[in-house]
C-alpha cells in the first residue's frame, strides 16, 4: 500500500491518475484554481514537500508508517507528554469572568488537569459571536485588572495557562475594521461577504502580520501564558490581495506561508510556547502546521460516539498524541446523546485528554471518578502518545470497538474496548492485540475490577487468541486493559 501527504497548510489538490495498462501516478501540489506563480530572473520557488510511504502490511501499517515519520521529522517536540487540558467553553461560553474561570480553574486542579485554557470571550467587545474579533485587549468590563492576575491563580494551582485566539479573523464591528478597511482579504471589485459573522485578514501584508504578532507577543508576555488555541472558523471567499499585485490570488499559498513564519516567530520568541491547531474541527490538520503546533482539533462533534469514528479514521494518518479529545457533558451538546462518563472518559483517554465539561455542575462522586481515571490515563499516556497504534475493528460494525498501543520496547500496552448500544446476543469478536514479544509473559488489569486478580497470559496468547471481550452490562459501556510484561525468570 502506497500513502501520500503533501506538506502544505492552505488551498491544494491532488490527482491520482489510473491507465489502462494499470499504472497509477500521482499528482500533488500547493494552490488554488487560477494561481500564477511569477519568477523574474534569478527568483527562486520552492514547492511544499510530498510524504510518501509504502508498506506490505495494509492500513494498519500505513497508519503506523506515518505516525513513525511524524514523530521523527515533523513535531517539534515529539517525546513531550500532552498535558490533561480543560477548556472553559462549554462551561461559559461568551460570558467568561474572573470569578467564573477561577472556580473552574479550582476544579479543574481537583480532578487532576495539567492546563487550564480560557476560551472565547475574554476580549474587548466579545459579547457574542458577531463582535470583538480583531479588538484583541482584555475586555475592561470584566479584567479591570487584565488577564494577569487569572493567569497567576491558575499558575498557582499548579497548571499552565492557556488562551483561545483567533489572530487571522475581525469582526465587521470591530474598531481594527474601522481603522483598517484595506487589511480585508477579498478583490477589490467584489463586495465583501461575512462568514459566521466574520471576515479574514489579509497577512500576506507584511503591516498585517506586524500587527498580529505585537499583540500576541504581548499577551504571552503578559500572562506567561504557557498555550495557545490557534482557532481558523471560516474560509476564504471572494479572496485576494494587493501585497504581491498583480498576482493577487497568490494568497491562497502566501497567506498560509506568512501564518506559519508568524507562529515561527512567535516560538522562537518564546521557546516554552505551545500552540493547539483547532480550525472549525479538523480544517488544518497537515504536515506543515505539525511542523509549528503541538496538536490539533479534529472535529467540533465532542460526542463521545461519534468520536469514536472521527479518532479511528484520523489515526490512520496521525498518531494518538496529537489528536485532541475532550469529555464533554452529558446529555452531549451537539448531538443530544446521553453516554455515561466512564465512557466519554475512556474515549478521551485514547488520544490527549481534555475536558471540557461544566464542573460547576458535576456531583462530587462524577468529580471523584473523573479524578482517578485521570491518574489512571497519565500512568498510561507515555504509552498512548509514543506506542505502536493498532486498530482492533471498525467502528460501528457489530456495536463493538477498540485500539491499541503497545511501547516502543514491547514492555508494555494498553488497549480501550467500547460497546455502542445494548448487548445483543451476538457475541463481539475477540481482542486479539499486536505487537506484543511473543515468547513473554504479560500480566493483564480490567479497569472495571482494578483491584481484582491479575491474570497472566503468554504475547502469543494473547496475539493469537486474544482476550474476551467481557464489557460491563449497559447500553453504553468501556473498559481499559493494561498489559504488564513480567520480568522473565533466570
Amino acid at each position: 500500500m502506497w500513502t501520500t501527504a503533501l506538506a502544505t497548510s492552505g488551498s491544494w489538490r491532488t490527482t491520482a491518475l489510473h491507465t489502462a495498462e494499470g499504472r497509477c501516478s500521482i499528482i500533488t501540489g500547493a494552490g488554488h484554481e487560477g494561481v500564477e506563480i511569477t519568477l523574474d530572473p534569478g527568483d527562486t520557488w520552492t514547492t511544499p514537500t510530498a510524504v510518501g510511504h509504502y508498506t506490505p502490511h495494509g492500513f494498519g501499517g500505513a497508519g503506523r508508517n506515518s505516525h513513525t515519520y511524524i514523530r521523527a521529522h515533523v513535531l517539534p517536540h515529539p517525546r513531550e507528554p500532552r498535558p490533561v487540558l480543560y477548556n472553559s467553553w462549554e462551561a461559559t461560553g461568551f460570558h467568561v469572568t474572573p470569578d467564573n474561570q477561577r472556580h473552574l480553574a479550582d476544579l479543574a486542579a481537583r480532578i487532576g488537569a495539567e492546563l487550564f485554557v480560557v476560551d472565547d470571550g475574554w476580549f474587548t467587545g466579545r459579547d457574542h459571536d458577531r463582535a470583538g474579533l480583531g479588538d484583541w485587549t482584555p475586555d475592561p468590563r470584566r479584567f479591570p485588572d487584565g488577564l494577569a492576575p487569572l493567569a497567576d491563580h491558575v499558575h498557582g494551582l499548579g497548571m499552565r495557562f492557556g488562551i483561545w485566539v483567533e489572530p487571522e479573523m475581525a469582526s465587521a464591528g470591530s474598531e481594527l475594521l474601522r481603522s483598517h478597511p484595506d487589511w480585508l482579504l477579498h478583490l477589490s471589485d467584489r463586495t465583501a461577504h461575512p462568514l459566521r459573522h466574520q471576515f479574514v485578514l489579509d497577512f500576506t501584508r507584511p503591516d498585517v502580520a506586524a500587527w498580529a504578532y505585537g499583540w500576541l507577543h504581548d499577551l504571552v508576555e503578559t500572562t506567561a501564558a504557557d498555550y495557545l488555541k490557534w482557532d481558523f472558523n471560516r474560509s476564504f471567499t471572494e479572496a485576494a490581495t494587493t501585497a504581491t499585485a498583480p498576482a493577487t490570488r497568490r494568497c491562497h499559498i502566501d497567506h498560509a506561508r506568512a501564518v506559519h513564519a508568524l507562529m515561527d516567530r512567535l516560538r522562537a520568541a518564546h521557546p516554552g510556547l505551545r500552540i493547539e491547531s483547532c480550525a472549525g474541527g479538523g480544517g488544518r490538520v497537515d504536515l506543515a502546521g505539525l511542523a509549528r503546533t503541538d496538536q490539533v482539533w479534529p472535529s467540533d462533534n465532542t460526542d463521545a460516539v461519534s468520536r469514536l469514528a472521527v479518532q479511528h479514521g484520523f489515526t490512520h494518518a496521525y498518531p494518538a498524541q496529537i489528536m485532541g479529545a475532550w469529555v464533554t457533558d452529558s446529555p452531549n451538546p451537539i448531538t443530544g446523546r446521553e453516554t455515561p462518563l466512564r465512557f466519554r472518559l475512556h474515549t478521551a483517554m485514547a488520544g490527549c485528554l481534555g475536558i471540557g465539561a461544566d464542573l460547576t455542575r458535576w456531583s462530587p462522586a462524577e468529580l471523584d471518578e473523573a479524578a482517578r481515571h485521570i491518574t489512571a490515563y497519565k500512568r498510561v499516556r507515555p504509552t498512548i502518545h509514543h506506542g505502536d497504534h493498532a486498530r482492533l475493528g471498525e467502528p460501528g460494525a457489530d456495536g463493538s470497538h477498540a485500539v491499541q498501543y503497545v511501547a516502543p520496547d514491547r514492555s508494555h500496552a494498553v488497549a480501550f474496548q467500547w460497546r455502542v448500544g445494548p448487548a445483543t446476543t451476538r457475541t463481539a469478536p475477540a481482542l486479539r492485540l499486536h505487537g506484543l514479544d511473543h515468547d513473554a509473559l504479560y500480566r493483564v488489569t480490567d479497569d472495571t475490577d482494578p483491584d481484582g486478580p491479575h491474570t497472566l497470559f503468554s504475547g502469543a496468547a494473547l496475539m493469537a487468541r486474544g482476550i474476551d471481550p467481557d464489557l460491563p452490562a449497559g447500553p453504553f459501556s468501556s473498559r481499559m486493559l493494561t498489559f504488564t510484561r513480567e520480568p522473565r525468570r533466570p
